[in-house]
């Protein structure tokens, strides 16, 4: 029997490189598109994946590799330099946007019907305190530039939906994504190394729901067998507070955390700061403003709702403990960190 193949762009970051090792572990074949091939096929040693070298901002490039998949899974985006300081709209607009259309009818041109696609709790909105679901929908104008660009690729599935019938997608919505695997690393992985290496002064505000990037890609499959077509899915995992999260890092890590709380107005001051020194030094701020702005306009906004993904997807999260602690050991694992704190 033929085993079902996918191809998943974006391999090699936390949620593509998790995607295919459990893409692998459940029996499919896997062409991983990655930027740098040799990147890609040493992140992938001793897998049997085949490795496909291009870029979103050329699908013609890896096009030809489209053709024979069953399932394209979509989780190549411009993200983590956007929160870096400076101005990035082109480069969000050009791959997030442009490059999921491009992307979809390069799919469809090659006979693949069926893509997952991998949006963003940004794409969704509420008021202080309240439960969001997949219907509450965030306007352009609350939007960052980055939630922007995911709000309009988001919109580009649909459109390619209502104007291709034979087309399959699903939409599939993940929070702050933590785990093993994070080469980047994102956002996510340097707050662990930052806490871990003892950068962090003390416990900024903020709110954030936290899954594991394995749980995620679990999402995305599960999207695939139990979705139905045009749906979004939320995959945004445990609502935490970062004085939360800090005991759980420190029994991860085994370094004390801080408890000195940071108010708001001094992260605005360090955004500040950072955005002064991005431009100066031509090298990406420690704390932009977007990071703060980000920070400050969604504290009380990231209460995510699983029930559609549990009820329709038989979605399950791991305990934010087993994430960490596996996260932490990958880095030590691979050099990222010592091996031991003691």
């Amino acid at each position: 029997m033929r085993k079902t193949i996918a191809l998943v762009t974006g391999a090699t970051g936390l949620l593509g490189n998790n995607l295919v090792r459990e893409l692998l572990a459940q029996g499919y074949e896997v062409r991983a598109l990655a930027r740098s091939k040799t990147k890609a096929q040493s992140q992938f040693a001793g897998l049997d994946v085949q490795v496909v070298e291009g870029d979103m901002l050329d699908i013609p490039s890896f096009a030809p590799a489209l053709r024979g998949a069953d399932v394209i899974f979509h989780t190549a985006a411009y993200f983590r330099d956007s929160y870096k300081g400076g101005t990035h709209w082109k480069q969000l607009y050009d791959t997030n946007v442009l490059g999921t259309k491009a992307l979809l009818t390069a799919a469809l041109d090659a006979g693949v019907h069926r893509v997952i696609h991998t949006s963003s709790i940004a794409v969704l909105n509420g008021k202080p305190g309240q439960t969001v679901d997949e219907t509450m929908l965030r306007k352009e104008a609350d939007a960052d530039d980055y939630y922007k660009s995911k709000i309009l690729s988001d919109r580009e599935v649909l459109a390619f939906l209502e104007n291709n019938p034979e087309m399959w997608a699903v939409m599939v919505l993940p929070g702050w994504m933590h785990g093993p695997g994070d080469i980047g690393p994102t956002s996510a992985g340097q707050t662990v190394l930052d806490f871990a290496n003892k950068k962090l002064p003390g416990v900024p505000p903020g709110r954030f729901p936290v899954v594991d990037a394995r749980d995620v890609a679990k999402a995305m499959i599960l999207a695939n067998e139990y979705g139905v077509r045009g749906e979004r899915y939320l995959a945004a995992g445990r609502h935490m507070t970062m004085a939360e999260l800090f005991p759980l890092l420190q029994k991860a890590t085994g370094v004390k955390a801080p408890t000195l709380r940071i108010p708001l107005f001094l992260l605005y001051l360090l955004g500040a700061m950072g955005e002064i020194q991005a431009r100066l030094t031509k090298k990406a701020a420690l704390i932009s403003w977007a990071m703060v702005t980000t920070l400050a306009n969604e504290t009380e906004k990231s209460r995510f709702s699983p029930a559609k993904s549990k009820e329709q997807l038989g979605l399950e999260f791991r305990p934010v403990e087993e994430t960490l602690r596996d996260e932490v050991s990958w880095y030590r694992s691979n050099g990222y960190l010592p091996l031991s704190t003691h």
